[in-house]
C-alpha cells in the first residue's frame, strides 16, 4: 500500500527564494535524512530538496502517489533530464486531503531521477517521511495515518462535550443573574474547546484550513481561552477587593497574553523568522506556567477560604498535566515511543483540563452554595427591616392618635367640663333660689347636665391613653357601677379578682367593653324589676365580666322592647374581637368575653 523511500533518498536544503533548476546541481544532498524526527526550528523557512531515482520493470505505465509527510504547503517535483530540470505537473487525487499528494507515472521499463522541493507550514510539528503510495489505496492509506489518533480523538471528543455544557451551563447562569464571570468562562470553554476540536479533526491532514489552524490560529485560541479564563477569575473571586495581588497578577497576565498574541501575528504573516515565533510562542507558555506556579504559593497562604483550596488543587492538576504536556512536544521521539495514547502531548493537556473543571465545579457549587445563604439572609435582613418599618410607621399612628385623644380628652375636660359644671352649678343655684316655684325645666337641665357631664368623664375616661392597662378597666367599671346604682333601689355587687395582670389593653377596647357594661346596666335598671345585680369580673388569659340580676328575667322571644341595645352590645363585641351572650337563669345573665 506504501512503500517508504527515505532510505534510497538524498536530501538538502535550500532558501525560500531559490530557484531549484538553476542550483539543484550545486546542491550537496545527504543520503538519507538530515533530521529523522520534527524539524529543528532553524530549517522550518527553507525548502528541503528530495532526490531519489525510480525504476519501472514492467511491460506496462506505473503510477503512485508521491507523499512527502506532514506539513507542505507546497509540494513541486521535477524529473531530470539531460537539459535539465522539467517539472511534473501538478495531479492530485480526488480525495479530501488532496493536495499533500503528488502523481508520479513511469512509461513500461523506465527508470527516472525525481527532485522533490517541498515548502514547510510554519510549525514545529513538521516531518519529513517520503513514501510511494499505490493509487487504489489512497483512501486507506489515510485512514491508516489518523487510526493511531483514534483513541486520543475519542478522549478530545468527550471533553470537548464537556465543555459544550459547561458553555450552556456558564450562559444560562449569565442569562438568569447577568453575571459576567459566567460570561468570561463560557469564553473560556469557547476558546478552549474549539481549539481541541479544530486540532483534532484537522490535525495530520493535508489541507488549508489545517494548516492554518495547525502554524497560527491554535496558539491564537489557546491565548484567548486562558485570557479569558484570567478575566473569569478576577470575577469569580473578586481580586480587586479581597485579592489585590493576585488581580495584578492576572492583569499582568492579560496583558502578555495580548501582547504575545499580537507579536506572534506580526512574525507568522510579515517574517520568514520562525525561530523568533517559536520562541514567542513557548516563552508565553513558560511565563503562563510561572503565573500558576504564584497562584500556587498564593493559595497555600490563604489555606483559610475554602473557595481558593478548589482552585489550588484544579490549578496544581492543570500545572503539572500541561508540564508533562510540554514535554512530550519538546521530547516528542521519547513520547512517541510510548504505547496508544500516552505518547499523545494533547492528551496530558486534556486530562489537567479535566481535573481542573473537576475542581472549578466543586468550588462553584461552594460558592453558590454561599451565595445562597447569604442571599437569604439579606432577604431575612431586608425583610425584617421592612417590618420594623411598618411597625415603626404604625407605633408613629398610633402615638399621633394618642397624642390627638389625649389632646381632645384634654381640651373636652377643660372647655366642655368646665362648661357643663357651670350649667349645672347655676341650675342648682336657680333651683334653691325658687325652692318650691322652680320650674320643671330647670329641673331638667340640672338632670341633664349631670347626665352629660357622666357621659363627658366616661369618654375623656376612655381616650386618655394613661388608662389603658386591665387594673384601670376593672376598677372603672366597679366604680360606675356602685355609683350607678346608688340611690336606686336595686342593691350592686361587684366582685374582682385579688391580683390583676398588669397588662396593657387598648383604648378602643376599653372603651367598647365600657359601654357594652354600661348598656347593660342601663338595661337592668329599666327593665329587669330586680333587687339584687351582681357583677363578676374574671381576668386569667381573658377578661370575663358576667352580669346577673334577680328580676324577672329577659324573654328572648321579644326582645324589641331593648331596642338597638342589645345589637349595639354585640356589634361592639364584635369590633374588638369578644363575645356577648345573653341568657335567662332565675333572672337576666349578660356575659361579655375578650381574649387578652
Amino acid at each position: 500500500m506504501a512503500k517508504p523511500i527515505i532510505k534510497t533518498a538524498g536530501s538538502a536544503y535550500t532558501s525560500l527564494n531559490s530557484d531549484l533548476p538553476a542550483i539543484y546541481e550545486s546542491l550537496v544532498f545527504i543520503p538519507g535524512l538530515r533530521h529523522k524526527g520534527t524539524i529543528p526550528n532553524d530549517f522550518v523557512t527553507k525548502k528541503v530538496v528530495l532526490k531519489f531515482n525510480l525504476c519501472n520493470t514492467s511491460d506496462s505505465t506505473a503510477a503512485a502517489w508521491f507523499f512527502p509527510g506532514f506539513y507542505y504547503q507546497n509540494i513541486q517535483l521535477y524529473r531530470q533530464k539531460a537539459t535539465g530540470l522539467t517539472i511534473i505537473p501538478a495531479v492530485l487525487p480526488a480525495v479530501p486531503d488532496s493536495i499533500g499528494f503528488r502523481l508520479i507515472s513511469l512509461a513500461a521499463n523506465d527508470s527516472a531521477t525525481i527532485f522533490a522541493e517541498l515548502t514547510f507550514v510554519k510549525t514545529y510539528v513538521n516531518t519529513i517521511r517520503p513514501r510511494l503510495i499505490n493509487i487504489e489505496y489512497t483512501t486507506a492509506f489515510i485512514a491508516e495515518l489518523r487510526s493511531t489518533l483514534n483513541e486520543s480523538d475519542l478522549m478530545t471528543y468527550i471533553f470537548c462535550g464537556l465543555l459544550l455544557m459547561m458553555i450552556l451551563f456558564s450562559l444560562a447562569n449569565f442569562i438568569q443573574g447577568a453575571n459576567p464571570e459566567f460570561l468570561f468562562y463560557s469564553g473560556y470553554a469557547f476558546f478552549l474547546g474549539t481549539m481541541l476540536l479544530t486540532k483534532t479533526m484537522f490535525g495530520f491532514r493535508s489541507s488549508h484550513i489545517s494548516f492554518f489552524f495547525e502554524a497560527y490560529m491554535d496558539f491564537i485560541m489557546q491565548g484567548l481561552g486562558i485570557m479569558f479564563y484570567m478575566l473569569f477569575m478576577q470575577r469569580f473571586l473578586d481580586t480587586k477587593n479581597k485579592h489585590p495581588f493576585l488581580y495584578k497578577l492576572y492583569t499582568a497576565g492579560i496583558t502578555l497574553l495580548i501582547v504575545s498574541m499580537l507579536s506572534y501575528t506580526y512574525f507568522h504573516y510579515f517574517t520568514d523568522n520562525y525561530t523568533i515565533e517559536y520562541l514567542v510562542e513557548n516563552a508565553t507558555k513558560v511565563l503562563l506556567l510561572v503565573m500558576v506556579i504564584i497562584f500556587l504559593i498564593y493559595s497555600l497562604r490563604s489555606w483559610e477560604d475554602k473557595l481558593m483550596r478548589y482552585l489550588f488543587w484544579g490549578n496544581l492538576c492543570l500545572f503539572i498535566f500541561s508540564l508533562v504536556s510540554q514535554l512530550a512536544v519538546l521530547l516528542d521521539s521519547f513520547f512517541k515511543e510510548l504505547p496508544g495514547i500516552l505518547g499523545s502531548s494533547l492528551f496530558y493537556y486534556e486530562i489537567g483540563l479535566l481535573l481542573e473543571l473537576v475542581f472549578f465545579l466543586a468550588g462553584l457549587n461552594r460558592k453558590n452554595r454561599r451565595q445562597l445563604i447569604e442571599q437569604t439572609k439579606e432577604r431575612e435582613i431586608l425583610k425584617a427591616q421592612n417590618q420594623l418599618k411598618e411597625y415603626e410607621k404604625e407605633i408613629a399612628v398610633y402615638k399621633a392618635q394618642q397624642e390627638e385623644r389625649e389632646r381632645i380628652s384634654a381640651d373636652m375636660h377643660d372647655e366642655l367640663g368646665s362648661g357643663m359644671t357651670a350649667i349645672r352649678l347655676m341650675s342648682e343655684i336657680a333651683r334653691n333660689k325658687m325652692k318650691e316655684n322652680t320650674p320643671v325645666e330647670i329641673e331638667k337641665i340640672s338632670s341633664s347636665a349631670d347626665d352629660v357631664l357622666n357621659k363627658m368623664n366616661a369618654i375623656i375616661w376612655s381616650m386618655n391613653s394613661g388608662n389603658d392597662t386591665l387594673d384601670n378597666l376593672v376598677s372603672y367599671i366597679r366604680s360606675y357601677a356602685l355609683e350607678y346604682f346608688d340611690q336606686t333601689p336595686i342593691e350592686c355587687k361587684v366582685n374582682t379578682p385579688a391580683t390583676i395582670p398588669d397588662l396593657e389593653i387598648t383604648g378602643d377596647k376599653r372603651r367598647n367593653i365600657f359601654l357594652c357594661v354600661k348598656e347593660t346596666l342601663n338595661n337592668v335598671l329599666k327593665h329587669s324589676k330586680a333587687s339584687l345585680v351582681t357583677i363578676n369580673i374574671e381576668t386569667s388569659d381573658r377578661l370575663r365580666i358576667q352580669i346577673a340580676d334577680n328580676g324577672t328575667g329577659i324573654d328572648l322571644q321579644n326582645l324589641r322592647q331593648f331596642g338597638n341595645g342589645l345589637k349595639n352590645i354585640s356589634r361592639r363585641m364584635e369590633v374588638i374581637s369578644g363575645t356577648f351572650n345573653i341568657e335567662n337563669k332565675e333572672g337576666t345573665v349578660t356575659t361579655l368575653e375578650l381574649v387578652l
